[in-house]
């Protein structure tokens, strides 16, 4: 009888430390939910290593990355969002369980803070040279990195940019899917020096989500100028992006991009999306195409949307 006491209250002992472990571990999560800055976006940079990039090739990424987040226009992208605050990481890429986290999760919300995170991107070193090309990894490696950010996005997006097929691990699309189902869209840059079917593939098997887009690069000398695009449409609020949308209808890519595609004559300056004619910025571009000011950064969020119109395809799956 003394034992069967004995095991009782030993039992009741362990369920109350198990109750106490799982309120300290509910009070912790509350309290990190709590903490966590809200932005308007999460972005997570996933950027290739694999063996086919060569060093210069690397490098000239990494410049397009340097140079995009030292732009005004991009900037403004930030700026456009109701907290007019993201939180941006980066992250090397190879094989299945080959990622680094290069740059930590950084909050940019002024001209001091994006420079900043310029400066972190350009001084992180190369740390993978070969492994494969892993896209399902590297959507993987990215998934693990929102839960514990200091900072909770109303967006979370994972930007995958390489320049081969998922050629290690599970079906990119495979983790495109999960990604998708938690929420999380996936935008691509396929560079294609090596492949030039890539941007097909990344339309397939790699981008997925709300609103999710391709802009190719056509070689790594012309990455800065796509990925500047690309991250305006990524950062800018959505009322910014619906509003380039339906000025910019559906094209071809080469027409797209001319002044007067940009620009149609029966937009009115009153069409635009507040701030975006501001007489005082000093990055206006009065084209006689478009018939009145134009700031570059409304000009380039077009020329943005229309590659996607182009060549997006988008997935809302």
């Amino acid at each position: 009888m003394g034992a069967s006491v004995r095991l009782i209250c030993l039992l009741t002992l362990a369920y109350r430390a198990a109750l106490i472990a799982l309120a300290l571990s509910l009070a912790g999560g509350w309290a990190h939910a709590a903490a966590q800055t809200g932005v308007d976006l999460q972005l997570v940079l996933a950027v290739d290593a694999s063996g086919s990039v060569s060093e210069a090739r690397f490098e000239l990424q990494k410049k397009g990355y340097v140079a995009a987040f030292r732009s005004p226009l991009l900037l403004r992208a930030v700026r456009s969002g109701s907290r007019q605050a993201i939180a941006v990481t980066m992250v090397q890429w190879t094989g299945p369980v080959l990622q680094v986290q290069v740059v930590p999760w950084m909050l940019v919300n002024d001209e001091a803070s994006m420079l900043a995170l310029a400066a972190a991107i350009e001084a992180a070193s190369r740390q993978l040279f070969g492994g494969g090309t892993s896209i399902s990894g590297a959507i993987d490696h990215a998934m693990t990195l929102f839960p514990n950010a200091p900072y909770r996005g109303a967006r979370r997006v994972i930007d995958v940019s390489g320049d081969g097929r998922n050629n290690r691990g599970r079906p990119a699309a495979e983790a495109r899917d999960e990604a998708v189902r938690a929420g999380v869209t996936i935008n691509g840059l396929p560079i294609l020096a090596v492949e030039p079917d890539l941007e097909e593939v990344y339309r397939d098997n790699v981008i997925g989500g709300p609103g999710a887009f391709v802009i190719p690069a056509a070689s790594f000398e012309t990455f800065a100028d796509a990925i500047l695009k690309k991250l305006i449409v990524e950062i800018s609020d959505a009322q910014g992006a619906r509003a380039a949308s339906i000025i910019v209808a559906p094209r071809a890519a080469s027409s797209a991009l001319s002044s007067r595609a940009l620009c149609p004559g029966s937009i009115s300056p009153l069409a635009l999306p507040r701030g975006w004619l501001d007489p005082g910025d000093k990055h206006r571009d009065d084209s006689a195409a478009c018939g009145f000011p134009v700031p570059t950064y409304f000009r380039m969020l077009l020329e943005a949307e229309a590659l996607r119109s182009s060549h997006g395809n988008p997935r809302r799956d």
